[in-house]
């Protein structure tokens, strides 16, 4: 990766959801609202500061680019389109999360 380039893989269960009441809702459901999606980090550029390999980053789906890398699907992001890194280093914080 060059830059400030990450490369995340897509959670696999990003597909269908269940609502609090227990609804199945398809992956091709419109919603009312944006929808921000967790992702995997398998690659950092140099210039990445916050973000490690291996740690859950949260993104904007609709800004995204995607790539096929020997059969697999990944997606192309900058740092800065991350909103959110969980990672287990960040256990002083209450959450895990840093935003």
């Amino acid at each position: 990766m060059l830059h400030d380039r990450l490369l995340v893989e897509l959670d696999r269960e990003a597909g269908e959801r269940r609502s609090s009441g227990g609804i199945v809702i398809p992956a091709t459901a419109a919603m009312g609202a944006k929808r921000l999606a967790w992702s995997r980090v398998v690659g950092v550029g140099p210039q990445v500061r916050s973000v490690e390999v291996e740690d859950r980053v949260l993104f904007d789906p609709d800004e995204r680019a995607e790539v096929e890398v020997h059969g697999d699907t990944y997606v192309v992001l900058r740092e800065r389109d991350v909103h959110a890194v969980a990672a287990g280093r960040l256990g002083d914080s209450a959450t895990g999360l840093y935003l």
